[in-house]
């Protein structure tokens, strides 16, 4: 786990954070593409989904090279609002060149357990069995108890350690049933983003990197880099 502390940027609105972050996202999946031939990136829901409908159009790469994963997902149907890869599909497909199968997604036909078990193995195809995946770049959200992923305030999946890949059946918040990444893998990322936008961010954001309260987004601390993009309005409360 890194020491460092996390970069923080904040531009002036949303238009401005959908810019930057599509520009972090194009420089790193070039740079995965030129050394590695393929840039492996994880999503997460909420706004994220907005932002990156908006701003991935305007890169200019290798977009077959792409290969989206999850950071964490809802066991419903993909034809639910509450499915993260359903969104995605009807946000990207046919926006930016890519299909359906550069989408690495969980079967949500199984329960969460199973799920959680099949997508390690989905994982396992990208990456080295014997050792932690390492994403290039992990796109962050928080919620507003301070979670990320599926990676809950006091909840026991905090204090895993050793799989990938973990099942939740009793989330707080709804659905209840779920996969996510786990700590050991977000913290293993090359880099980790979080993009917030919004006065509705603003104390959040401020419990987490200013008065460095012990909530799960604040644990992302990864070997890489970890970047903060905010709009003036979400880092309102932080010290200029």
């Amino acid at each position: 786990m890194s020491s460092e502390a996390p970069t923080i940027v904040v531009v002036k609105d949303e238009g401005e954070l959908v810019a930057k972050l599509a520009s972090v996202i194009e420089e790193a999946a070039n740079k995965s593409i030129e050394e590695e031939e393929i840039f492996k990136i994880g999503l997460s829901g909420g706004s994220l989904i907005k932002f990156l409908e908006k701003g991935l159009p305007d890169i200019k790469t290798d977009w077959s090279k792409w290969r989206f994963f999850f950071c964490d997902e809802r066991i419903v149907p993909e034809e639910s609002s509450d499915s993260t890869y359903g969104a995605y599909k009807t946000a990207l497909i046919g926006k930016v060149p890519i299909t359906e199968d550069q989408f690495i997604s969980v079967n949500t036909d199984l329960t969460a357990e199973a799920a959680a078990k099949d997508y390690i193995q989905k994982l396992a195809v990208f990456f080295s069995p014997d050792c932690l995946p390492k994403f290039h770049m992990l796109l962050l959200g928080v919620g507003p108890d301070g979670h990320t992923c599926s990676l809950f305030p006091n909840h026991n999946l905090l204090e895993e350690t050793t799989v990938w890949v973990a099942p939740i059946t009793n989330s707080p918040k709804p659905p209840p049933a779920r996969i996510t990444l786990t700590f050991p893998v977000l913290n293993n990322a090359e880099c980790c983003v979080f993009a917030m936008a919004g006065a509705g961010k603003a104390d959040m954001v401020k419990r987490i990197l200013a008065d460095k309260e012990n909530l799960p987004a604040g644990r992302v601390q990864p070997e890489g880099t970890c970047l903060w993009i905010l709009d003036e309005a979400a880092g309102a409360y932080l010290k200029k």
